[in-house]
């Protein structure tokens, strides 16, 4: 039996379309539906109770302790973990899941594809234990077996990637993850706000995690680029603006024949 959790934050609107395509594409696949939110403002609680989903407050976000909250409120053996701004897409999608974990007793989580990287790994055939990193969970999108949770949670100490700790962590205990062809969509805009806390996360957990080391002279190199890149696209922006502007006044001083 699946659990679906859900992790949130005033995204309402997406949590909605997310629920409304569970509820009405896969109410027999899935045995329950959680929704893990930390302390919205908007009206997600609204929206998890209007379609009968179990709503659980988790007050001090990390993302590990996340997980492992998730975990714990989850009371069957597969847990499918979905960010409120992604959603499944396939049919079959949590079929597939169960088969996966019907067929090896061994199986500690399963990545879902979403996009090209996925499908190139999943075609081919590098396994997690190669490449950890593209072929290991991906919190959302991924699902685990609650029975290894229990003996191996997630890491509340990792700033990022708790996802990839604990596949690096779960294939050196000699478990495994493979990929399953379930599709689903990550749909989100973020802010520039939003990306520079992305940044930073990915920054530590990359030396975290993958001992990736930056030096002064690439991080300098890097602001150099980028300030280029950010220039460059600036005037190109402003000439295809004009562009567009004088193609305009030629098309209504010569407009074509009407059909």
């Amino acid at each position: 039996m699946i659990t679906v959790v859900i992790r949130n934050k005033n995204q309402d609107v997406a949590l909605e379309f997310l629920l409304k395509n569970l509820r009405e594409r896969y109410t027999h696949d899935i045995a329950e539906i959680v929704v893990i939110d930390n302390l919205s403002t908007d009206r997600s609680k609204e929206v998890s109770i209007k379609y009968n989903t179990r709503f659980e407050t988790i007050k001090k976000f990390s993302y590990g302790g996340s997980a492992n909250f998730a975990a714990q409120k989850a009371t069957h053996d597969i847990i499918v973990i979905f960010s409120a701004h992604s959603y499944p897409v396939s049919h079959d999608f949590f079929k597939l899941i169960q088969d996966k974990f019907d067929q090896n007793d061994n199986l500690a989580g399963v990545r879902c594809l979403h996009n090209s990287n996925d499908y190139r790994n999943y075609i081919n055939d590098i396994k997690a234990k190669d490449d950890p990193n593209r072929s290991g969970l991906i919190f959302s999108g991924s699902a685990f077996s609650r029975k290894v949770w229990e003996k191996h949670p997630f890491n509340e100490d990792v700033s990022t990637f708790e996802d990839k700790e604990w596949s690096k962590r779960i294939l050196d205990k000699g478990y495994e993850i493979d990929f399953v062809p379930s599709i689903f969509n990550y749909q989100i805009k973020r802010s520039k706000g939003q990306l520079f806390f992305r940044f930073k996360n990915d920054v530590i957990g990359n030396y975290q995690l993958w001992h990736e080391d930056i030096k002064f002279l690439s991080a300098s190199k890097g602001l150099v680029m980028s300030s280029y890149r950010a220039i460059k696209n600036m005037f190109v922006d402003i000439f295809y603006a004009f562009k567009r502007y004088f193609f305009i006044i030629s098309f209504i001083n010569n407009k074509p024949k009407k059909f």
